[in-house]
């Protein structure tokens, strides 16, 4: 007998719900393909988005074809509204998660609009990413599904049924009735989740993301997008800790079919600026402090032992495996989970940390729990170590070497740490650090500047580009008139570009050890529009701003990178690093710089 064909939906046909602890991926479908627990070990109830049919979903959709479908967050908050619509009937289905108290639930309001709709509901519940199939339990008021130590109820007023190790129900909406679906997940050692009042907490989930998107001050002409992007960064924060993971997914590949697939729930030193920014430009000045001390508590400890990523209560230890048991999205192979880069050396982050508090201290004043003892320790330690070759800004596999954005953020470092010291008026080596910033600096001119190519390139003695050194001038590098970095941007501009957006690097050329192709960078491409407003290239930092807008998905979402061959979205999804760069790059065409820091010549 043929094997069943796969069948994958495009990323950009799903949405993110979530409780600011956990979230799922729902599709247009109306299916939820992908159910992430971060906190708790099982991971991912549903996984179908990583591999088949069997690999666990839920879906709720009319059990005749819909001859319309389409949808929309709430207002401005993070409840989707699916609509199913044929000549018929109408029909929606409203998906949400209250902000949690004791346990995370999932809520699926079938409500119906006009006429009669029929609906059918399908549950394959699987654990440890479709490996585990429960033992499901019928209760008066659902289901009840165990598998070691993990517990899921699904309350609903419907009859349910079993069928192939799935648990579905078909049933009927008229207008005006609504039937309402719960899941709630917990411990099996622990006694089962509470039932929750449905109704009321639609209106407390309303009111909270309501009153939160409110409190953004930006008002220029993309506040929809703006607001919509730093409701997804809210909604990637665990909550009880402040961590921010870069995306809710693994594995979802850089290139369909390809094998650059990795696993973004992981909280990255490499955004505590940029995150930092995001959150101040947008008023968030609550989140930016959660943010600024969950990374204080991460990067706790000996100086040495400070990792480019962490858990999101800052665990350390994340091997990375393959779950060969999957297929992978479009059969792109392997799929991972934990993070293998966790274990390099990446000289950038030190950087971004020192950026990150200095930031901070402009902005927000001091953190009680501020140590500059320990941002001391950090500096010290990186005197003897920013000579060293390492894995870079994009955690190339390809061996070690002397990267140029590595360099320019230990300059950076020292940069900070020289005026955090004198802000906080700390005891501190400035004249030793100030010697060594001019000699990074010097170094960087000679050695990683390619006079026959007019430009900065990715390393020392390398003929390659890379789109990080877009951000020389806002680190303060380099002002933005200087040649040379005029001639970076040029360079960028005509050959490290696929249809007028911008890749990290030409993974063609670069030996990277990995193999070549993958979509263009939507951060880069968004940096890139900070690179042109700064070289007054107005209009031209607009229209390419407002095509990276288009990119986005009918709920406005990014994934990571996007497939100018295939117009696809590609990558992990929604991903953080994206949302954060559209923020910091819609500030900036409004004029707005937070912590603005003055370039050295």
């Amino acid at each position: 007998m043929p094997e069943k064909k796969k069948t994958f939906a495009p990323i950009e046909s799903y949405a993110i719900i979530g409780d600011c602890e956990t979230a799922a991926l729902v599709g247009m479908d109306g299916s939820i393909d992908w159910l992430c627990w971060p906190y708790f070990s099982s991971d991912a109830c549903f996984a179908r988005l990583l591999g088949s049919e069997e690999n666990g979903r839920w879906r709720i959709a009319p059990s005749v074809e819909a001859g319309k479908t389409t949808r929309k967050y709430r207002d401005q908050t993070l409840i989707l509204e699916t609509t199913f619509e044929t000549a018929d009937f109408t029909v929606m289905l409203i998906d949400f998660m209250p902000i949690r108290s004791t346990n995370s639930n999932i809520v699926r309001i079938v409500k119906g609009i006009r006429g009669s709709a029929p609906m059918k509901m399908e549950m394959s519940l699987r654990f440890d990413y479709g490996a585990t199939v429960p033992w499901v339990t019928r209760k008066d008021d659902g289901i009840q599904a165990i598998a070691g130590p993990d517990l899921v109820v699904l309350r609903t007023a419907v009859p349910l049924a079993g069928e192939d190790l799935t648990t579905v129900s078909e049933f009927t909406v008229n207008e005006g009735e609504s039937v309402d679906f719960v899941m709630a997940y917990g411990l099996s050692h622990l006694p089962p989740p509470r039932a929750i009042d449905v109704a009321r907490a639609l209106e407390k989930t309303q009111t909270f993301w309501g009153k939160w998107a409110a409190a953004c001050t930006y008002k220029g002409p993309y506040r929809d997008a703006v607001v919509r992007s730093l409701i997804t960064l809210k909604a990637l924060t665990y909550a009880p800790t402040g961590g921010i993971v870069a995306a809710v997914t693994t594995s979802l590949p850089e290139q369909l079919g390809g094998a650059r697939n990795w696993d973004y729930r992981f909280c990255w030193l490499r955004d505590a600026t940029f995150t930092l920014q995001a959150f101040m430009h947008g008023g968030y000045y609550k989140e930016a402090k959660a943010w600024q001390r969950w990374l204080l508590r991460a990067i706790a400890g000996s100086p040495d032992q400070v990792q480019i990523m962490y858990g999101i209560s800052g665990q350390r230890y994340l091997p990375e495996r393959e779950l060969t048991w999957l297929t992978g999205y479009e059969d792109s192979r392997p799929v991972r989970i934990g993070n293998a880069a966790s274990e390099q050396l990446q000289l950038d982050i030190y950087g971004e940390v020192m950026g990150a508090f200095h930031h901070a201290l402009n902005r927000l004043g001091k953190v009680g729990d501020l140590s500059f003892a320990m941002l001391r320790g950090m500096i010290e330690h990186l005197e003897t170590v920013w000579q060293e070759p390492d894995e870079g800004i994009w955690e190339t596999r390809g061996g070690r070497k002397n990267f140029t954005y590595s360099k320019m953020m230990a300059w950076v470092a020292f940069d900070r740490a020289i005026k955090v010291a004198g802000q906080l008026r700390a005891g501190a080596p400035v004249e030793r650090w100030q010697k060594l910033r001019t000699q990074i600096h010097e170094e960087i001119c000679s050695q990683a500047y390619n006079e026959r190519l007019g430009s900065f390139v990715q390393s020392y003695g390398s003929d390659q580009l890379d789109a990080s050194l877009l951000l020389m001038p806002m680190m303060g590098f380099l002002p933005p008139e200087d040649p040379r970095v005029l001639g970076t941007l040029k360079a960028i501009e005509k050959t490290l570009t696929s249809g007028g957006f911008v890749l990290r690097y030409n993974t063609v050329e670069s030996s990277d050890g990995l193999p070549p192709g993958e979509g263009v960078f939507l951060a880069c491409s968004f940096w890139m529009v900070g690179a042109l407003k700064r070289q007054g290239r107005d209009a031209d930092a607009q229209t390419l701003f407002e095509r990276i807008l288009a990119l986005a998905n009918d709920v406005g979402l990014l994934a990571e990178e996007y497939d100018t061959g295939a117009r696809r979205l590609v990558g992990n999804f929604p991903q953080a690093l994206s949302h954060i760069a559209l923020v910091n790059a819609a500030f900036s065409l409004a004029g707005t710089q937070a912590g603005k820091v003055r370039s050295r010549k």
